[in-house]
């Protein structure tokens, strides 16, 4: 197994926000507390240590003993579990969606990057603790986001009228599905394996929520993996506080809001990922879950004939938190105060708008958590490695959209220098001619000088690619050996861990995938990762 490395920007998969952000460029700093390397992880745990509630810590682990009953844990989870009511324990958190049979790769890579940077930091601080947590999504309520996941090139989806939180949806409809993806599948020993696990997560739970920690435990639970489900009554007591500064206070619309006019006029070609909202949170009950809104003095559940007056919100928040459901904005405060966290591993999107949350996490006095960028990784077989080196191909260069990477190659291996360049230098030169005569004669010419220029760049143009269209006729088998290979690994023209599901890997490599990911994807690395199995 061989192991390359190229920088984020280099694939052209990653904004410019997340690149400048792996640079620790001077402009993005105020937008995040300390950047994720060995140094910092010693002052965040002092100053986690100095905000975290010890109260906290006896609910949380609790809450998490109710939410395994009925699951079968390692010894090493229990000790995690246990582990959190110590004032010198800490978590790494990552969070993902409900996703069918885990939904893309990465949801893998995730869990990984946070389980080894548990490890590295035990090396680092033996005095100390550090629990790997998984966050569900379960009061998430986009259901077609997470009803499919992609098996050889085809979609295979659980089609089902949803609402509401989909951790609390029932699994019916979901063994048609069963019995396509096991015919997709096949007889192998391997593929004997996923059926199984899939029979069990989804067949032989009650909801959503259990399936996917039945899975995510099957997977990680013998590393220690802690899933944590944030629709919990317990839980949800302690965000009450924060929960009244949002409704009753607009402190997150405020501060979000300013730091995006920050952020515009830091960089204006930055894309804001999410806008907050006055109020940041649902109402969520049984198939509901819609936004809490204000008008005139008075609180209403949109779509709803639900309302509330100011006093009889606050009590129903005391009394009833579980039914209070924060948002994309309002659910990393959640994570912060319920858990002793140091750490966020997420995809590029995600650090996007946690860089927007800082100022809001500082008026609601919660340490902000440092900010890791997940590894991504590249899969390639020692066959497809080799087509790419008699192709004359780089790793840098496979990552080109297809139609750049063909027109260089074919650039490269043409007999013909397709490139006009040196033509369009010496038009150039005659041209900056011809403007001087015209100035010194009459500047009436000038336009139509211009002109002439502008026509007969667009002839070398024009020439240039059809020359390059002829040389692809002629050159057809490599152009379709390239598009074939390349197809292979960017299926979609996506990156592959965000198309592929584990389960196509896990047919060739079996139960050596989950080890063969875990001694590649280093959480501090900050690179793209490309593995090449034999």
């Amino acid at each position: 197994m061989d192991i390359d490395c190229l920088p984020f920007k280099d694939t052209g998969y990653f904004s410019e926000l997340i690149c400048d952000y792996i640079a620790q460029d001077e402009k993005l700093k105020p937008f995040y507390g300390r950047f994720p390397n060995s140094e910092s992880f010693l002052a965040q745990m002092e100053e986690k240590s100095a905000n975290f509630p010890e109260a906290h810590r006896a609910i949380l682990a609790t809450a998490l003993e109710a939410q395994y009953q009925g699951f079968d844990t390692s010894e090493i989870l229990q000790d995690n579990i246990t582990s959190l009511r110590k004032k010198e324990t800490f978590t790494i958190v990552t969070g993902h969606q409900l996703n069918l049979f885990t939904g893309p790769l990465y949801f893998l890579y995730k869990i990984i990057s946070t389980i080894n940077l548990t490890k590295r930091l035990k090396e680092e601080h033996p005095k100390a603790h550090f629990v790997p947590v998984y966050w569900m999504a379960t009061e998430d309520h986009d259901f077609e986001e997470i009803n499919y996941f992609n098996f050889n090139g085809k979609k295979i989806q659980w089609n089902k009228k949803a609402s509401g939180a989909v951790g609390r949806l029932d699994l019916d409809g979901l063994d048609p599905v069963f019995d396509i993806f096991s015919k997709a599948l096949g007889d192998s020993k391997h593929a004997l394996t996923l059926k199984a696990l899939f029979e069990k997560a989804y067949l032989q739970h009650r909801n959503l929520a259990q399936a996917t920690r039945y899975l995510a435990n099957h997977l990680f639970g013998n590393e220690g993996l802690v899933i944590v489900d944030g629709d919990d009554v317990q839980l949800k007591r302690l965000l009450v506080p924060y929960v009244k500064k949002d409704i009753f206070k607009r402190v997150s619309h405020q501060e979000i809001s300013k730091t995006i006019g920050e952020f515009q006029a830091l960089a204006p070609n930055y894309t804001v990922q999410v806008n907050p909202r006055e109020i940041n949170y649902f109402y969520l009950v049984n198939g509901v879950r819609e936004r809490i809104v204000s008008r005139n003095g008075d609180f209403f559940v949109n779509d709803t004939q639900i309302q509330f007056t100011k006093a009889e919100l606050e009590k129903e928040l005391e009394t009833h938190p579980e039914r209070f459901s924060p948002n994309v904005v309002a659910r990393p405060l959640y994570q912060e105060v319920i858990l002793p966290n140091l750490c966020y591993i997420g995809g590029g999107g995600e650090i996007a708008y946690w860089l927007e949350l800082k100022s809001m996490f500082e008026a609601m006095q919660v340490p902000f958590p440092i900010l890791l960028l997940r590894n991504s990784a590249l899969v390639v077989t020692k066959k497809q490695k080799d087509k790419l080196h008699n192709l004359q191909v780089s790793l840098t260069d496979v990552f080109l959209e297809q139609n750049h990477l063909i027109n260089k190659k074919i650039r490269q291996i043409s007999n013909i220098d397709i490139d006009f360049s040196p033509q369009k230098e010496h038009l150039e030169t005659q041209f900056n001619a011809l403007y001087q005569l015209a100035e010194k004669t009459d500047k009436s010419f000038l336009g139509a000088v211009k002109a002439q220029e502008v026509k007969q760049k667009k002839g070398l143009d024009h020439l240039e690619k059809r020359l390059l269209k002829a040389q692809k006729r002629k050159l057809s088998d490599q152009v379709n050996r390239l598009a074939q290979l390349q197809n292979e690994l960017f299926p979609q023209r996506s990156l592959q861990e965000r198309y592929l599901n584990f389960s196509e890997l896990y047919l060739t490599y079996g139960e050596d995938l989950v080890p063969m990911l875990f001694q590649v994807l280093d959480p501090l690395r900050l690179e793209f990762v490309v593995v090449t199995t034999e």
